[in-house]
């Protein structure tokens, strides 16, 4: 007895030593390492925008490298073949078709030549690539959306369905568009604030947002029903990403404490998060990427120069901390290779392409699995979404979900998308969703824009700058550039009658351009940067007069 005695107290002083060793965990994924490209297989020579909104400004596919450059009017990005490395000519060829800057660029992830662009000119544009790329300047888009009254911040396309794209506006609306009509079909209408991200699960069921208004958002996109919705005060949520089937969320954000901060969340339940951990207390933005295949979490800070990555678990702790990547450069963005463009005779599981702004750069960085065989290891590359649509935007909208159609990468995955993109023939009208007419219910302006947009002197008699419309007034709302709508918007019907040129008048009921000489205190693009003659050239065939291709006294 007194033996048995002794060796449970042994047994459990043991069992206390034991509980106080550090757990070690067995990953394959624990010796991955980051190998920034060789210069000559770099891109070099970009004028990369110096614009401060909080996206990638980088978009590439198994193709194509697209990255928004600086310009002196309009917006612009270049497309550059994967091939073309090196130095890149300050007169290459540029898509360059928006009048505002261009905020986000987004690859069509079925077919490898489509990309959607947004901007702040209130628009997104689709755009076709030639094969081989691009010899000319390309101004003209194959389709342009009109239906947000205030600039365009983000698009995401739809992972499992083609020709479903989102746009999230400053107006707080999201747009669900249907690229084979060329119209928006559906509208999210549950925000109170600009959109800072979305994301969808894996078969694009759900959507995923974070807000201006400190809130977190689990949507079903069809309905625009808020299923779950967390205030977050103790975390302030920036960007939200779904981990793939696991049915988790996770964010970074800020901590009551202005540090940086990650959490994890059940996306049935987000009144608490699982996990809060404190990344630093640097103060740039946090931008997560998940790849579902390998479960890691890789974060990346705007302005830092490291790429730390974790792996995500299923149980307690749920994240764990791998390792990390350094770099003295810091990183603007960084755009992120799909799976079937990587080289998997390399062991490569992930690739990012970072945006050195101040050397006019980008750098891939491959992330490596360090394996002996130079077989194929199926074991980090398990069957992945390929690039064929699981649904029509048809069986989508009427509220079939599929998961994506899986491919193996063991072939070394080259073959091109059989689908052709066929943008619709459209006639003008008015945008009109679920009754509401996008272009007449506008919020107030944020305080960025209020500071960007020059606000009328008043004088007796001038009409104040309004963003609503009289009734009567002839809707222009896809027609008319957004620099105009505040003017035209106040202006009555224009009757018989001559201009002050002495030209005859433009017919009744429409607003003609001329009676802008009237109101030249109120004219917005005076404080735009752009010159009148890229303003006029923006004014419908249907209202230009001999007369206003000059700009009013």
């Amino acid at each position: 007895m007194r033996d048995l005695h002794k060796s449970s107290v042994l047994g459990s002083k043991h069992g206390s030593l034991m509980s106080w060793r550090p757990q070690y965990r067995s990953s394959k994924f624990r010796n991955v390492y980051g190998k920034v490209a060789s210069r000559e297989h770099c891109f070099d020579g970009i004028p990369i925008t110096k614009n401060v909104h909080d996206n990638h400004f980088c978009a590439v596919n198994a193709r194509f490298l697209a990255i928004v450059t600086e310009s002196a009017g309009g917006g612009s990005f270049l497309v550059i073949p994967l091939e073309q490395t090196g130095r890149i000519e300050p007169n290459y060829p540029k898509v360059c078709g928006h009048q505002g800057n261009v905020l986000d660029i987004k690859w069509n992830p079925f077919i490898e030549n489509i990309i959607a662009s947004c901007s702040e000119d209130t628009s997104v544009r689709i755009w076709e690539i030639p094969e081989g790329g691009l010899k000319r300047n390309m101004t003209e888009a194959v389709l342009e959306l009109y239906g947000h009254s205030r600039r365009v911040g983000l698009v995401e396309w739809h992972p499992t369905t083609n020709n479903i794209l989102f746009s999230a506006g400053y107006d707080y609306k999201v747009l669900i568009w249907n690229l084979d009509i060329g119209e928006p079909v559906k509208m999210i209408d549950c925000h109170t604030d600009v959109i800072l991200c979305m994301s969808f699960n894996t078969d694009g069921s759900l959507l995923a947002t974070t807000c201006k208004d400190k809130k977190l958002r689990v949507v079903e996109p069809r309905s625009g029903r808020v299923l779950q919705e967390a205030s977050c005060k103790n975390h302030r949520v920036n960007r939200v990403v779904f981990l793939g089937s696991t049915k988790r969320l996770l964010t970074t954000g800020v901590s009551r404490w202005n540090t940086r901060q990650i959490a994890l969340w059940d996306q049935e339940d987000l009144s608490m998060p699982l996990i809060e951990e404190e990344i630093d207390g640097l103060s740039g933005l946090l931008f997560p990427f998940y790849d579902a295949d390998t479960h890691m979490l890789y974060l990346a800070g705007k302005g830092d120069g490291n790429i730390r990555y974790y792996e995500i678990g299923s149980e307690k702790p749920y994240l764990s901390y791998l390792m990390e990547f350094r770099s003295p450069a810091p990183q603007k963005g960084l755009g992120v290779m799909p799976k079937h463009g990587l080289d998997v005779s390399a062991c490569e599981v992930f690739r990012f392409y970072k945006l050195v702004t101040l050397k006019g750069l980008i750098e891939p960085i491959s992330m490596i699995v360090p394996r002996r065989s130079e077989t194929y290891q199926e074991d980090i590359y398990p069957m992945t979404p390929g690039t064929e649509p699981a649904l029509t935007p048809d069986e989508w909208l009427s509220g079939v979900n599929r998961d994506p159609i899986l491919m193996s990468l063991k072939e070394g995955y080259k073959r091109t998308s059989k689908i052709v993109f066929k943008a619709p023939v459209r006639e003008k009208k008015g945008v009109v969703v679920n009754g509401i007419d996008l272009l007449e219910n506008v919020p107030p302006r944020t305080e960025n824009e209020v500071g960007q947009h020059h606000t009328a002197p008043s004088s007796p008699g001038a009409a104040p700058l309004l963003f609503t419309r009289p009734q009567g007034w002839l809707g222009l709302g896809n027609e008319v550039s957004p620099v105009f709508t505040p003017i035209l918007s106040i202006l009555p019907p224009l009757q018989h009658g001559a201009c002050s040129s002495g030209q005859p008048a433009l017919p009744a009921g429409r607003p003609g351009i001329s009676l802008l000489k009237a109101f030249p205190e109120i004219l917005p693009w005076k404080n735009t940067g752009r010159s009148w003659g890229s303003v006029a050239g923006r004014i419908p065939g249907g209202l230009r007069s001999s007369h206003a291709c000059t700009p009013p006294v």
